[in-house]
């Protein structure tokens, strides 16, 4: 590994420069941004793009509809028939440019344009999860829980799930609750517990059947730190849609001048609830 060896100067008090007895050495190695833990586009039911014009309805069969009737003997058989109901995407558009001059191309250790392109698509990730768990928080049912998650909590919203005949596939959890299914006995014994992948690295593991995923506790990623709090139950075929007018598109371009080289990355898409039975929101305070 290469080092740069720079000679720090300090002032002699008389204007001329001294140079300093300890030198300063500078890693040609940056050490980028902690990587966040985000919901994957596996998770949705349904994953729309390469549609035309600026909204896209999704129809779905109305939930209860349809019913057989007792007939008598000679009687006209009733009639009935499926009912539909929609849901309308209407993608907007995010995004960043980035700008930076010939010199710092030129003079940086690093490639500072490429490290500033793998930021920005980190930040559209988290915006998707943002987005996502958004659209969660119209649940319609919600399970109140105390200062600390439990394992009833739990179990309470896999059934508000299971009433209207959905699955419990995925809990999405925030760190405070990450934080309580770690502090309860139950998960923590060897012999009861399932997986012990939650508890000792808190990204995916499974919990009564369903794949658990944490979302990282910064805002970026959440609307604010109170959905460290939150988890949710969902059924993953019925749960939410994204809508992807673009995915995310980066264009280079040249500011000559300026002296600048810059990219502008941008992304169109919409999150959208398909049905709020499909989803149980545990809050804790």
């Amino acid at each position: 590994m290469a080092f740069t060896k720079i000679q720090e100067y300090i002032n002699t008090g008389d204007a001329t420069p001294g140079t300093s007895l300890i030198p300063k050495l500078i890693l040609p190695i940056l050490i980028g941004e902690v990587d966040k833990n985000l919901i994957p586009r596996e998770l949705a039911a349904t994953v729309l793009n390469g549609f035309e014009g600026s909204t896209i309805t999704q129809d779905l069969e109305a939930e209860g509809t349809m019913d057989i009737r007792k007939v008598g003997e000679g009687a006209e058989v009733p009639l009935d028939a499926i009912s539909y109901e929609d849901v309308t995407y209407s993608p907007v558009k995010y995004g960043i440019a980035v700008r930076i001059t010939r010199e710092m191309i030129e003079d940086s250790q690093f490639n500072l344009f490429e490290k500033n392109i793998m930021t920005a698509g980190k930040r559209f990730a988290e915006n998707e999860t943002k987005l996502i768990i958004t659209a969660l928080d119209g649940a319609n049912a919600t399970t109140s829980g105390g200062a600390q998650l439990s394992i009833a909590n739990i179990t309470e919203s896999m059934q508000d799930l299971e009433d209207s005949d959905y699955t419990p596939t995925d809990m999405i959890i925030g760190t405070e609750v990450l934080r309580d299914l770690r502090n309860i006995d139950t998960f923590v014994e060897a012999d009861k517990m399932g997986n012990r992948e939650i508890l000792q690295r808190g990204i995916v593991g499974t919990l009564f059947g369903m794949n658990v995923v944490r979302v990282t506790g910064s805002t970026k990623a959440l609307p604010s730190t109170t959905y460290r709090k939150y988890a949710y139950v969902l059924d993953r075929a019925q749960a939410y849609g994204i809508a992807i007018k673009r995915d995310i598109t980066i264009e280079n371009f040249d500011l000559p001048t300026f002296d600048m080289q810059g990219a502008a990355i941008t992304q169109r898409l919409d999150v959208k609830l398909l049905r709020s039975k499909a989803v149980s929101k545990i809050t804790t305070s």
